[in-house]
C-alpha cells in the first residue's frame, strides 16, 4: 500500500525499485504503474514467448506478474487497456543501466554536462529502438518526474530516479525529438513546485507553456569548413568592426505581416548583405540564450542551452551562423552568467532550495536587475556554466563570447550600500569565487577553441582583465575601453565652443591603451534608457550634428581599439533605440542620414584594407602623438603605424566647426601623403571645403619631427593621410 501511495502521490524517487524488471534465481517479476488501467499485458516482439497478463492489487493500483526466466533482458512491450482505449508502450523500466549511463563521466570535464545531461537522444537494446534519456540536477528534491505531452502531463506515470550525485535519471522509449517536456518536481518536504523547464533544455517554447522540446543537435550538416580554419589567425593583428545587433528590432516583418519579428532565415537573407556590403568583420547579437522578457532584451536569460525560439528552431540559428561564417562574418552572442530571473519555470529555487543561486541574499540577489545572482563557488554551478560556454562554441560555431556585466561579477558591493554585502575571507571586496570562474572559463575556451575568443564587459580598474590566466590575468581575450567611451562622449557632446575647456576627456585614453586588449565600443546602452539617440548627443544645428558624428566616427576608427558600434548609429538615427519596433530605415531617403551611413561603410573598408589602422592596435608600436596639447584650437594629431614601419597613417580630428586652410603636421620622413578619407567630403554630406589631396613633406621640423606638411584642414573633420 504504502508502494502504490508514493506512486500515486508522484512522490516515488527510486522507482527502478518498484518497477519494471526484478529478476530472482527461477522467475523475473515484472511491476507496472497505471493509475487508469484496467489491464495490462506483457509482451516480448520478435520472440516466442506467449503474452501474459499483470494482475492489478486494486487497492493498490499497481499491476504485476510473473514472466519466464528466458525472457530475462529481452525489451518487453506493455499493452494497457483502459475504460475509453488501449494503446502500448515500451516499459522504461527495463532500461536501469542506460538512465545510469548518463552521470558515469558526467563531473569529469564541463564539455560533458551538455553531452550527457538534458534530454539526449539515444538508441536502447540491440535492435537500436530510438529513446530519449533524461537528466537533471536537483539534488534536494524529494521527487521528479517528466511530463509532456507524452503523457499529458501527469507527474504520476514517470518518476525519475535518483542517483548518489544528485541528478535524476531515466529512459523513455520511443520519445523523439520535438516532443514537449518539462520537470514536475517536489521539494524536501513535498510540496510541489510550478513546472521546470530543463536548465539544459535545447530547445524551448515561448509563452505560455516555456516548455522544453527535445532537440538532435547531430542532424544539422554545416557548410563553413573554410571559415572555420581560417579564422585561427592573430585577432590582435586583424581587423575586428563588430556591427552590434538586436535582432528582434534590426528590422521588422512589413506592417501587414501576421508575423511580430524577421525568421532567422529572413535575417540571413536581409542582415548578412547589409553588413557585408557596410564591411563590419562581426556581427554581436544581444543574447540569444532563451529567455521570457522582451524588455530584457535578452539580459534575463533562463534557456541557457537554447537559441530564442521567437525567431525560430536552433536548425535555423545554426543556419543564420553558417552564411555569416560562409559570407566571411563572424559572429559574436552576449553571453549572461552573471545572473538569472526568477521565473518560476526557470532556475530559480530549482528543487525548492538554492540549486544555482547563493542562498544569502546579500551575495545571491542583484539589486539592480532585480535578479538571482549564480553561486560561484559550487561546483555544479561553475561547471553548468562553463560547459554552456563551450557549448554554443561546439554546437553552433559561435567565434566569441561578449561577458556581459563582468564588473558586478567581480565586486561583492556591487551596486550594494555598507552593511548589504558580506566581505571575502580577506575582508575586501572582490569575489574570489567568480574570479575563479572566470579564469576557468577562459582556461577552457581557449583550451578547447584557441581560434575563437572571450571579449569582457568590465568597467572598472580591475588588472590584467585580457590577460592570460598564467600571468595573473582573468584570461580574456579582450576588454571593452568603457573609458574611453566614458571620456570621448563627455567630450563630443560639449558645444565645440566649450570643448577646449575638456580637451583631456579626448586625449587621456592613451595614457592606458595598451594596459588592456581593447574594444572600442559604442553599444546598445549608450542609445537607450533616455541616454537618446548618438546623432541626438551631438551639439549644434542639424549639419553640425551630422559631422559631429561623422568626425567622431572618424577619430573612433582611427584610435587604437577595435571597434564595436550599436545597429542605427551608423546611418544617423534620430530617436532613442526601442526594442519594440524596427530601425527607422526610411531616414535612409534623406542625405544627411545616408551621408552618415557612406561614412561608416568608407571607414569600416578604409580600416580593413590598411594595416597601419589595425596590425598595432595593442601595442605601443603603433601609435605615436603628433600634437595632443592643441586644446585652443580643439585639434588632435596623432600617426598610426603598420608592423616594421610599412606603413603610416597621419589622422588628424578637427572638433570645432572652424576651417584651417593652412594647418602644419610634423611627418616622421621624406615623402607624400595622400589623402585616403575625408569625413567631411560632399560624398558623406560634408560642406566639401577644399582639402588637400596629397601633400609632400618639407624639412621643416614640427611637433617633434623633422618633416612636416602644410595641409588645409576642414571644419568638423577627420581626416586621414597614408603615406606611399
Amino acid at each position: 500500500m504504502q508502494i502504490a501511495q508514493h506512486l500515486a502521490h508522484a512522490t516515488c524517487s527510486h522507482p527502478f525499485s518498484l518497477l519494471g524488471p526484478m529478476s530472482t534465481k527461477t522467475t523475473q517479476k515484472i511491476q507496472a504503474w497505471r493509475p487508469d488501467a484496467e489491464s495490462i499485458m506483457v509482451s516480448w516482439p520478435n520472440t516466442t514467448h506467449a503474452d501474459i497478463a499483470l494482475s492489478l492489487n486494486k487497492t493498490s493500483g499497481l499491476f504485476e506478474g510473473e514472466a519466464p526466466n528466458s525472457a530475462l533482458g529481452l525489451v518487453y512491450k506493455l499493452t494497457v487497456k483502459t475504460k475509453d482505449t488501449t494503446y502500448s508502450y515500451i516499459d522504461p523500466y527495463q532500461f536501469r543501466e542506460q538512465a545510469f549511463h548518463a552521470v558515469h563521466y558526467i563531473d569529469t570535464a564541463p564539455e560533458n554536462l551538455y553531452h550527457q545531461a538534458g534530454a539526449q537522444l539515444i538508441t536502447v537494446a540491440e535492435d537500436d529502438i530510438p529513446a530519449t534519456r533524461f537528466c537533471v540536477y536537483a539534488p534536494n528534491a524529494s521527487a521528479v518526474s517528466v511530463i509532456g505531452d507524452f503523457n499529458y502531463w501527469d507527474g504520476r506515470l514517470h518518476p525519475m530516479e535518483k542517483t548518489s550525485l544528485g541528478y535524476w535519471v531515466l529512459v523513455i522509449p520511443e520519445l523523439v525529438e520535438g516532443e514537449r517536456y518539462k520537470y514536475q518536481i517536489k521539494d524536501a518536504q513535498g510540496h510541489e513546485l510550478p513546472h521546470k523547464a530543463d536548465p539544459l533544455g535545447f530547445s524551448a517554447e515561448q509563452y505560455p507553456s516555456h516548455a522544453s522540446k527535445i532537440y538532435n543537435h547531430e542532424r544539422y550538416q554545416w557548410a563553413d569548413s573554410t571559415w572555420m580554419k581560417k579564422r585561427s589567425g592573430n585577432k590582435y593583428a586583424q581587423p575586428m568592426s563588430i556591427y552590434e545587433v538586436h535582432l528582434g528590432s534590426w528590422k521588422r516583418p512589413k506592417d501587414n505581416a501576421e508575423e511580430r519579428y524577421l525568421s532567422y532565415q529572413q535575417l540571413a537573407d536581409d542582415l548578412i548583405p547589409y553588413v557585408k556590403e557596410m564591411g563590419y568583420t562581426h556581427l554581436e547579437l544581444l543574447p540569444v540564450s532563451e529567455f521570457p522578457f522582451d524588455g530584457s532584451w535578452g539580459y534575463q536569460p533562463v534557456g541557457m542551452f537554447a537559441p530564442t525560439s521567437r525567431f525560430g528552431g536552433p536548425d535555423e540559428f545554426k543556419g543564420f551562423v553558417d552564411a555569416c561564417h560562409q559570407a566571411g562574418i563572424g559572429v559574436i552572442i552576449d553571453w549572461v552568467p552573471a545572473h538569472f530571473p526568477e521565473d518560476g519555470h526557470g532556475l530559480a529555487r530549482f528543487d525548492g532550495s538554492h540549486v544555482y543561486e547563493y542562498e544569502d541574499p546579500r551575495k545571491g540577489w542583484h539589486p539592480d536587475w532585480n535578479s538571482c545572482i549564480y553561486d560561484f563557488g559550487k561546483q555544479t554551478v561553475r561547471q553548468f556554466l562553463v560547459a554552456n560556454a563551450l557549448f554554443w562554441l561546439d554546437k553552433f560555431h559561435i567565434d566569441g563570447l561578449r561577458v556581459d556585466a563582468v564588473a558586478s561579477m567581480l565586486y561583492l558591493d556591487y551596486s550594494r550600500n555598507h552593511g548589504e554585502w558580506i566581505p571575502n575571507v580577506d575582508g575586501g571586496n572582490e569575489n574570489y569565487e567568480a574570479i575563479s570562474l572566470l579564469r576557468w572559463m577562459n582556461e577552457e575556451v581557449y583550451k578547447h577553441y584557441p581560434d575563437a575568443m572571450t571579449i569582457a564587459e568590465e568597467s572598472t580598474s580591475f588588472p590584467k582583465v585580457s590577460r592570460p590566466v598564467f600571468e595573473g590575468g582573468l584570461g580574456f581575450g579582450f576588454k571593452w575601453n568603457m573609458g574611453w567611451m566614458h571620456d570621448s562622449l563627455h567630450y563630443i557632446a560639449k558645444d565645440s565652443a566649450y570643448r577646449s575647456y575638456h580637451h583631456g576627456d579626448i586625449t587621456f585614453s592613451m595614457v592606458y591603451a595598451f594596459d588592456e586588449n581593447f574594444v572600442l565600443p559604442i553599444s546598445h546602452d549608450e542609445v537607450v534608457h533616455g541616454k537618446g539617440s548618438m546623432l541626438g548627443k551631438m551639439p549644434g544645428d542639424e549639419w553640425q550634428q551630422a559631422a559631429n558624428l561623422r568626425c567622431y566616427a572618424g577619430f573612433m576608427f582611427a584610435h587604437p581599439g577595435k571597434k564595436l558600434n550599436f545597429m542605427g548609429i551608423e546611418f544617423g538615427q534620430s530617436r532613442e533605440w526601442n526594442h519594440d519596433s524596427g530601425l527607422d530605415w526610411d531616414l535612409l531617403e534623406y542625405d544627411k542620414h545616408k551621408g552618415i551611413q557612406e561614412t561608416y561603410k568608407a571607414l569600416n573598408h578604409l580600416y580593413r584594407s590598411t594595416p597601419a589602422l589595425h596590425e598595432l592596435d595593442h601595442s605601443h608600436e603603433g601609435f605615436g602623438w603628433l600634437d595632443h596639447h592643441n586644446a585652443e584650437q580643439s585639434i588632435i594629431s596623432f600617426v598610426r603605424k603598420a608592423k616594421n614601419g610599412t606603413q603610416k597613417v597621419y589622422v588628424v580630428c578637427n572638433f570645432t566647426p572652424i576651417p584651417h586652410p593652412h594647418f602644419r603636421l610634423g611627418v616622421e620622413e621624406e615623402g607624400s601623403l595622400t589623402l585616403a578619407l575625408n569625413t567631411d567630403s560632399d560624398a558623406f554630406g560634408g560642406s566639401d571645403y577644399p582639402t588637400t589631396s596629397e601633400a609632400t613633406s618639407q624639412p621643416t621640423p614640427w611637433n617633434d619631427r623633422p618633416y612636416s606638411v602644410e595641409i588645409s584642414l576642414p571644419p568638423l573633420a577627420t581626416v586621414f593621410y597614408v603615406t606611399k
